[in-house]
């Protein structure tokens, strides 16, 4: 009898062990709150019940194709009409000073509230700064700046001070600690979606995530990290 009431007490110790465990263990994070914390460029409803955190390289051709060729799509549709909210995020790979100093660049239009045209004028203009670096990269940013409306020099004073430098390693470490490997990587109400894919695909996927449906993949055009 002593055998059997001890195995019971044990049995329940074991079962109310597991119970506090599970209840009490550290709840872990989402990717999806983990990719908003703290974001510096967000577009958008803050109503909105989807978000999309869009982790992009601007030496990245298949980001340069979501920018200019999907992205303003899912502006018109989806951003602009109030459905979802949009967060930008700096993904610069190891060694890649001039892609870091384009997000400093990006950063100093948004203080002009140009974020966003700077950005899609970054990619437009890939090709053009890609090989340059120091001083040439700088002036190339600030007559950039200058042709969305900001007065080069003052453009060049901001990206001269270093301050957007740290923002823009906070967003690389952040997608390090996500575990992102390549760009673009979309977080989609948490769902993880690596590369670029076309309008007709996004349109799915919007569409299932407002619908409280959404399901990540990793399939779709992507760039990885270059070697330093």
């Amino acid at each position: 009898m002593q055998r059997t009431l001890f195995a019971i007490v044990a049995i329940l110790a074991i079962a109310i062990a597991a119970i506090l465990f599970l209840v009490l263990r550290p709840k872990p994070t989402t990717s999806a709150t983990d990719a908003v914390a703290g974001a510096r460029f967000v577009i958008g409803s803050p109503d909105a019940k989807v978000t999309v955190v869009d982790f992009s390289n601007y030496l990245c051709g298949h980001c340069r194709d979501h920018a200019n060729d999907v992205f303003p799509l899912i502006k018109r549709d989806y951003i602009d009409t109030g459905k979802i909210r949009y967060v930008f995020r700096d993904f610069p790979f190891g060694g890649q000073e001039n892609v870091i100093r384009a997000g400093e660049a990006a950063a100093c239009a948004a203080d002009n509230n140009l974020y966003l045209e700077y950005h899609e004028a970054l990619f437009r203009a890939q090709m053009q700064w890609a090989g340059l670096s120091g001083e040439a990269l700088d002036n190339y940013f600030a007559d950039l700046a200058g042709q969305i409306g900001v007065a080069p020099a003052t453009f060049l004073q901001c990206l001269k001070s270093g301050n957007k430098r740290a923002g823009v390693l906070a967003d690389q470490k952040l997608a390090t600690d996500l575990g992102l490997t390549g760009t673009p990587t979309f977080i989609v109400n948490g769902e993880k979606y690596t590369g670029q894919r076309p309008y007709e695909s996004w349109k799915e996927i919007l569409d299932k995530a407002l619908a409280g449906q959404s399901g990540g993949s990793d399939q779709g055009g992507a760039s990885s990290p270059a070697k330093p």
